[in-house]
């Protein structure tokens, strides 16, 4: 009984002492709990910290890495990219990405017609112009006219303004002439999807000016359209020829499918002005590229190595041209001109035979 009466005076002792573990247990847990909490915030806080700090470039950037490693659809840095509801600013937008050589110069849109008018204005009034007949008013069955400004080697092609005159351009091509071009007022008498050219060498989707004067393309070493004088066709922009007017294939055929037998062409000199819409930029082709070298990369034929990296070429077209473009690619019409796909397997060694055309 004794050993009971003193176990039960005891237990609120020991009561007392379980309470006040219990009690320090749960403030130490409380405490390492509000430590933790702590210590993360902190943590975290510090990480932002660091991020929002900007990275500073590498001392010895990499353009070509860091053009690399820009996204696709970002605009090159310090240009604008085109407004998404402006399709004629898009338009260029493609053309100015396909010149891989020489930029284009492109006039203000909003000044090509009255630039235009300014320009046929000009050359009706000039004596020597006046003597060779020249006339910029409707001929019927002719949408377009065409002027190539030889000293600044660019074909301006143009259509009907609401006075029946061709005033408004259309279409600028880059091109290639030479010393020996005429000036004059002419209207073509033939085409040719190929035709034998000085050298010998060939031209694709060939339109006669008059004499022994064509637009052609660049020349072929044969009638093979993967053996073009690649030389040669880095040369567009430049007065590069014996006396015809070289375009790259895209633009040569557009005049072979587009202007008829008949129509108008204007060649004069303008060194400092290129025409109402500019000069187009040009393409490279690299000569050391036995795959690619021999063809022209704006030929729509399936065969090109090129595919249709190219296929608009770099011609600035105004929105008019742009709406009949596509409606070709659309409708297949592009592609009903196009010569038959013959090949030679390999392209001759400008270095070992030189230029021919």
């Amino acid at each position: 009984m004794a050993r009971h009466r003193r176990s039960s005076r005891s237990n609120p002792a020991a009561r007392r002492n379980q309470a006040i573990l219990t009690l320090v247990f749960c403030l130490a847990v409380i405490g390492l709990l509000i430590t933790s909490c702590w210590m993360l915030f902190h943590a975290k806080g510090s990480d932002t910290a660091v991020a929002a700090q900007p990275q500073s470039a590498p001392a010895e950037s990499d353009p070509a890495s860091s053009a690399e490693s820009q996204p696709e659809s970002e605009a090159p840095a310090g240009s604008e990219a085109p407004a998404e509801d402006d399709p004629l600013a898009q338009a260029m937008a493609v053309a100015s990405s396909n010149c891989t050589k020489d930029a284009p110069q492109v006039t203000d849109p909003s000044t090509w017609n009255e630039a235009g008018k300014a320009l046929m204005d000009r050359l009706s009034s000039d004596e020597f112009f006046i003597s060779e007949g020249i006339n910029v008013s409707e001929k019927e069955g002719f949408p377009y006219l065409i002027a190539v400004n030889r000293a600044a080697s660019t074909v301006t092609v143009y259509t009907l303004d609401e006075e029946g005159r061709y005033t408004v351009p259309f279409m600028a091509m880059v091109c290639s002439g030479g010393t020996d071009t005429p000036l004059g007022f002419f209207a073509t008498p033939v085409n040719y999807d190929w035709r034998l050219l000085a050298g010998p060498s060939y031209g694709q989707y060939a339109t006669r000016i008059w004499d022994s004067y064509l637009f052609h393309s660049v020349p072929y070493y044969s009638q093979h359209k993967d053996d073009v004088e690649y030389v040669e066709f880095n040369k567009l922009g430049t007065p590069a020829s014996l006396g015809c007017i070289r375009l790259a294939v895209v633009d040569t055929k557009w005049i072979y499918d587009n202007c008829a037998i008949g129509t108008r062409v204007i060649i004069y000199d303008d060194e400092s002005d290129p025409g109402p819409m500019g000069k187009p930029g040009t393409i490279y082709t690299d000569p050391e590229d036995t795959e690619k070298r021999g063809w022209d990369p704006t030929d729509p034929d399936p065969a090109n190595p090129w595919d249709d990296q190219f296929l608009s070429g770099t011609a600035i077209r105004s929105q008019a041209a742009w709406d009949q473009w596509n409606d070709a690619m659309a409708a297949g019409t592009w592609n009903i001109s196009v010569t038959a796909t013959d090949l030679q397997g390999w392209s001759t060694d400008a270095s070992v035979e030189g230029t021919r055309g």
